[in-house]
């Protein structure tokens, strides 16, 4: 059994994994990052049904996305989000991590930088845009390593000086 501090490292490593994965645009990591049907095939009744062939019931939320479930709707957004992202580059921070048994809660905040397309007479970056969000990645712990369960993100909305001004009494 793994000592509990262990296992943080682990979960921790997982999920840095996710986010190197994701800035490399590497489709084969990310999905194997995900959990599968074989990771969870012996906790499961086959029932031959949907979930069986879909996998576990992973799901995930991109910030302004409807929720997404099952492994084939998570992967193609994934693959979606990276063909259309010329760039994108996550500094987390605030990053908490707990474990519960063979289950794990990340919550970060995801200081996200990404680039558009280069202009049309140009090789380089369209214009960077920065982005604050937060989110909570659910894992489980299976025989070859710690897989994300769920992803959800939700974009953090900036506060500006004029809305404190409006709602300050004069």
């Amino acid at each position: 059994m793994s000592t509990p501090r262990t296992d943080i490292e682990q979960v921790e490593l997982a999920n840095t994994a996710f986010y190197e994965a994701l800035e490399q645009g590497d489709f084969d990591t990310v999905s194997s990052l995900w959990l599968a049907p074989a990771d969870v095939a012996d906790d499961t009744v086959g029932s031959g049904g949907e979930e069986e062939r879909e996998g576990p019931g992973i799901s995930c939320v991109h910030p302004g996305w409807p929720v997404l479930n099952g492994r084939g709707e998570v992967l193609r957004s994934y693959a979606l989000v990276m063909a259309n992202t010329e760039y994108i580059q996550f500094f987390l921070t605030d990053v908490h991590v707990s474990v519960v048994g063979d289950t794990a809660l990340v919550t970060c905040t995801e200081n996200i930088l990404s680039g558009g397309p280069a202009p049309d007479d140009s090789d380089e970056l369209g214009p960077l845009l920065g982005q604050l969000v937060v989110a909570t990645n659910v894992f489980r712990r299976t025989a070859s390593g710690w897989k994300l369960w769920s992803h959800h993100a939700s974009p953090v909305l900036a506060e500006t000086g004029e809305a404190e001004d409006q709602e300050s009494p004069g």
